[in-house]
Order: C-alpha cells, then structure tokens, then sequence
C-alpha cells in the first residue's frame, strides 16, 4: 500500500476543483468547511457554495487556476481535460477522483462525532463497505466516549504545568481514565464535577512536590 494516512492544515489553502458535479461538490463543501479558499471550473455550482465563498470560472481559465492553486482537485467526467490538468499539476498537491493512483492526495470518506474526526480508506476497493463502517464505527462511539475526551483534553493541559515528561504526563492519564469517581461522573454527565475531582487530584499530588 502506497499511501500514508496524514492531516493536511487547510485553512487559507488555494484549493482549485476541476468539474462541478456531484463530486465536484462534495470536494468543495468539505475544504470549505475546513476554511480552505476554493474556486471551481464547469457549468455552474449551487447557491450553498456561493454562500460558503466558492466561486465559479470556465475550463478555459484551467491553467491559471492551477498556477494559483496548492492543490487540485481533479473531479470532471471530461477525461481529456481532466488529463491535461493532472499533467500540468506535476508540482502540486493533486486528487484525483476518477482514478486517485494518478494523484498524491486522497480524500477519503470521514465524518465527525463530537470533536472525533475519524476518516476510512480501502486503498479505493469498496466505497460501498468505506460506508458501511462508517455506520459500524458511528454506532459503537458513545456520548461518554466524547467526553472522556474532553476531560483527557482538560487533564493534558493542567499536567502540562507539572509534569515536563511526556511519558510520565501519559502515564498520570491513565489514572485519570482508570478513576472510579471520574467515570461514575462521566456516566452521568457531570462534565464539571469530574474536571473539579481531576483539578484537586492533580493539585494534591504535585502542589506540595
């Protein structure tokens, strides 16, 4: 397997989508929902996109549109042109829709719960199973699950004050995540109280070292 799972920073980024389509589209409102700076080339694109801060240009403008792009998003049922844009995108970031092992990016199907963020990929055998284990996935994540992660988000940062060590500073999480009290108070949604047990736990084991 070629590809390497990473996180790309999209925001302020030019991002230049050939085609308008379904696709076309879907590309679109993820990386401007992300805070990316998007501009499309083909017939016409939706009011929503517009609204977001997408805008519009013809085909004709595909060269200029991938000299000021970062990344290019190769997304038209035009394989002509969809080959001649991948051709002189060499340098740049570039997905491609129709066959993705022509690019070096890959946008695969990801979704949110909470601040979870989880993405799937099979290398591009079956979408059709990428969403079914996006439903697998969805429905075994709890409400506790995303709060646990707030409060491992709160402890990280109090822990940062006191424990320079980062191995030390996970090793003190884990008796946060282990704590009886803590999780009777995830279960029943006292956010509060189990971040004030976390605070004075924390302060009576380093204040006085």
């Amino acid at each position: 397997m070629d590809w390497t799972a990473l996180y790309l920073k999209t925001s302020g980024l030019n991002v230049f989508i050939l085609g308008t389509g379904e696709v076309a589209t879907r590309r679109a409102n993820k990386f401007l929902d992300h805070g990316a700076i998007v501009k499309l080339a083909g017939n016409s694109i939706n009011e929503e996109l517009l609204r977001k801060g997408a805008s519009l240009h013809s085909t004709d403008e595909a060269d200029e549109l991938v000299s000021w792009a970062d990344l290019v998003v190769i997304a038209s049922g035009d394989k002509k042109l969809s080959d001649y844009v991948s051709r002189i995108s060499k340098d740049k970031l570039v997905n491609r829709a129709d066959f993705p092992d022509d690019g070096n990016i890959i946008v695969p199907t990801s979704f949110n719960i909470g601040d979870i963020e989880i993405s799937i990929f099979t290398n591009g055998k079956s979408p059709l199973m990428a969403r079914q284990l996006r439903k697998r996935i969805q429905s075994i994540i709890t409400e506790e699950d995303i709060l646990e992660i707030e409060l491992q988000d709160y402890s990280r940062s109090l822990l940062k004050e006191y424990i320079p060590n980062q191995k030390d500073r996970r090793d003190y999480l884990y008796k946060i995540f282990e704590d009886r009290n803590i999780k009777d108070l995830i279960k029943s949604g006292e956010i509060d109280e189990a971040k004030d047990v976390i605070c004075e736990l924390i302060k009576r084991d380093f204040d006085d070292t």
